[in-house]
């Protein structure tokens, strides 16, 4: 069980829209959102940006910016020779694995034009400044925006600057790890922030305690001086059906109780 401060708040089930992967990757947002878009700002990628990529097929106009110093020539030399090695040992046998094997590719085309990477680090205080950064720095300019946050347990240390930067974003998507050590900070931000709470989801990546708490959840918040969402709390019961999906398909899924 976890507290109810957590708890989305009401939002319409036909604004509600899961754009990337079925599993791992993909998230749900307000449809809304996506044509007063201008910029996706990415912090934490891996090999994984199904949800980008579709959001720009509804906004082709909406630009992907992508900070994650992890993904270099070494990351990509090192997967490639795992999953080429898989390939050969007939572990990788699907049409759609094959092709994944050359994600690469993909990548290089993706992230062209007006899609940029940077090999930087998403940080709270810059100590080395070749390939650091702060939100508030790779937010930049832009505005009208989809902040988008998954730096695997970092990501309390910049929650005071996303709120600095509340009116040049629409949204937010932020993976939450360690919940059950990590909980204070996550209710100080939920009641300080002005954005508000409209979906969350278990990672069932991630075990859940002894308490129901699970050890990663995502959640979506909208800014509601742009966007109007009821104050109200749901009645919704999560996960749900035909939005919300496995991380791991193997995995058992994760259903969330809240406190009274």
């Amino acid at each position: 069980m976890i507290p109810n401060y957590l708890k989305p708040y009401h939002t319409k089930t036909s604004n509600l829209i899961r754009l990337g992967r079925k599993y791992d990757g993909g998230y749900v947002i307000d449809k809304r959102v996506i044509g007063k878009t201008r910029a996706i700002i990415t912090c934490g990628l891996e090999a994984e940006w199904s949800f980008e990529k579709e959001f720009q097929k509804f906004n082709g106009d909406c630009k992907i910016t992508a900070f994650d110093h992890t993904v270099n020539k070494k990351f990509w030399i090192n997967r490639f020779l795992k999953d080429f090695v898989s390939l050969l040992l007939l572990r990788k046998i699907k049409l759609y694995q094959i092709f994944d094997v050359f994600k690469y590719v993909e990548y290089s085309s993706f992230f062209s034009g007006k899609n940029k990477h940077f090999l930087k680090k998403i940080v709270s205080q810059k100590k080395n400044k070749k390939n650091q950064i702060t939100i508030t720095e790779a937010i930049g300019d832009n505005k009208d925006i989809v902040l988008k946050i998954d730096i695997e347990g970092d990501e309390y240390k910049v929650l005071k600057e996303i709120d600095k930067n509340l009116n040049k974003i629409n949204l937010v998507i932020i993976e939450f790890h360690d919940l059950q050590k990590n909980i204070k900070k996550i209710e100080k931000f939920i009641k300080k922030t002005k954005l508000k709470n409209i979906h969350i989801n278990a990672n069932n990546y991630g075990m859940v305690d002894v308490k129901g708490i699970p050890q990663v959840i995502e959640m979506t918040l909208i800014n509601p001086k742009k966007f109007r969402i009821k104050n109200t709390k749901t009645k919704r019961n999560y996960p749900i059906k035909g939005l919300d999906f496995k991380n791991r398909k193997r995995g058992p899924d994760i259903k969330l109780s809240f406190s009274k």
